[in-house]
């Protein structure tokens, strides 16, 4: 399959990307992320091993949208939970523990 990266034209198959990703291991994912066979890599790695180019020369946008066109399942970042908002007496009560039924 034909998909652009930084302006560059790659033919990027499924079975390529394995072969290229083999023996490759896996940095921390802080972020998007792509999973290839059961290990989860940063979608930046991912462009860098496949495209041998700078991670600054593409997104991690560019490699997601290519990695799932091959049939990778990709994550985003995912969003954070709202900040629950609790007073002084609650946080006390949650701190001691519910109290106990009889």
């Amino acid at each position: 399959m034909r998909c652009v990266i930084a302006r560059f034209p790659f033919d990027l198959t499924k079975s390529g990307v394995l072969e290229s990703m083999k023996g490759v291991k896996p940095e921390p994912v802080t972020g998007e992320s792509v999973i290839i066979g059961r290990r989860h890599y940063p979608a930046k790695q991912v462009g860098q091993v496949i495209t041998r180019q700078d991670r600054r020369d593409f997104s991690a946008g560019e490699v997601l949208r290519a990695m799932a066109r091959l049939g990778f399942t990709c994550r985003t970042v995912p969003e954070a939970a709202p900040a629950r908002i609790e007073n002084p007496l609650q946080r006390a009560s949650a701190m001691l523990g519910a109290p106990l039924s009889v």
